[in-house]
């Protein structure tokens, strides 16, 4: 079986020889290219092929917000209120939403005292929102 990599090893230690900079791209290029074995072996071009991303994509900054913000929009999909990015159609999943709540709940209980004033806040409200949207799709 291939190895298949979904990941990218820059190496930044410094040579002697060459540029630096240089080497790490070639070392980036190895690393993200299909392996031949894989294909011979049986696999399909598209499975061995890394997913590319547009280069003008970038991920929001990491903090406690983003991820609670990311909670509260998996639990509105669950809940059926907005569309399934993947396929486009809303769908519901009442116990999948009320465990993504609960953990809401869970993360409240366990980061009590250890919040900004702004985070605690955010957090209250997001919950107290989503409980009352979780009640009234249950009706």
């Amino acid at each position: 079986m291939a190895d298949k990599k979904d990941f990218v090893i820059k190496d930044k230690r410094m040579f002697a020889e060459g540029d630096p900079e240089k080497q790490d791209q070639e070392t980036t290029e190895e690393t993200a290219k299909p392996s031949k074995e894989g294909v011979e072996a049986g696999e399909s071009q598209e499975a061995a092929a890394p997913e590319e991303e547009p280069a003008d994509y970038q991920l929001p900054k990491i903090n406690f917000a983003t991820f609670i913000f990311s909670l509260n929009s998996s639990v509105l999909l669950q809940l059926g209120l907005i569309d399934d990015p993947t396929t486009g159609k809303k769908t519901k999943h009442l116990p999948l939403a009320k465990q993504t709540i609960d953990i809401l709940s869970m993360m409240e209980e366990k980061t009590r005292g250890n919040l900004t004033k702004d985070e605690e806040t955010m957090l209250k409200n997001i919950l107290y929102d989503l409980r009352m949207l979780y009640v009234k799709e249950k009706g």
